[in-house]
């Protein structure tokens, strides 16, 4: 995998916080973990569920000390959301994401992640149906 980071931009390998200081390309030979610094969601920026289990997520790759607790929070929080999301777009993302993650794909669950974004939004901002009286 080819990466191509401008100067003073981080990226996370493995847990590892590295900042270039100039244009550079790096080539992952083997398998790594890794988040782009324009990637990294805020703790105060995750304020929907996608957002959340994208935050989850995203601590399992940032800090490997704390990935196995990360990792149980992640799969509780997938599991409940699947639940209630079964019959929606969201709820084939949601099962997606599953399968990437127990791959151990996770740059690739955390990519169909921001592409439901947009879905999440639709769907907060359609009103729920009302019971006919």
């Amino acid at each position: 995998m080819n990466i191509s980071l401008r100067a003073g931009e981080k990226i996370y390998i493995n847990g590892a916080v590295l900042r270039v200081d100039r244009k550079v390309s790096i080539s992952l030979l083997n398998d790594a973990h890794f988040l782009l610094e324009a990637h990294v969601l805020q703790a105060a920026d995750a304020t929907t569920p996608m957002r959340q289990l994208y935050f989850l997520l995203q601590l399992m790759l940032m800090e490997p000390g704390g990935a196995l607790e990360a990792k149980r929070l992640f799969e509780v929080f997938h599991s409940q959301m699947s639940l209630v999301l079964d019959t929606t777009i969201l709820g084939d993302g949601l099962a997606e994401v599953g399968d990437l993650v127990k791959d151990l794909r996770y740059f690739e669950a955390l990519k169909v992640i921001r592409a439901l974004y947009p879905l999440e939004a639709q769907l907060q901002a359609t009103p729920a149906p009302t019971k006919a009286a």
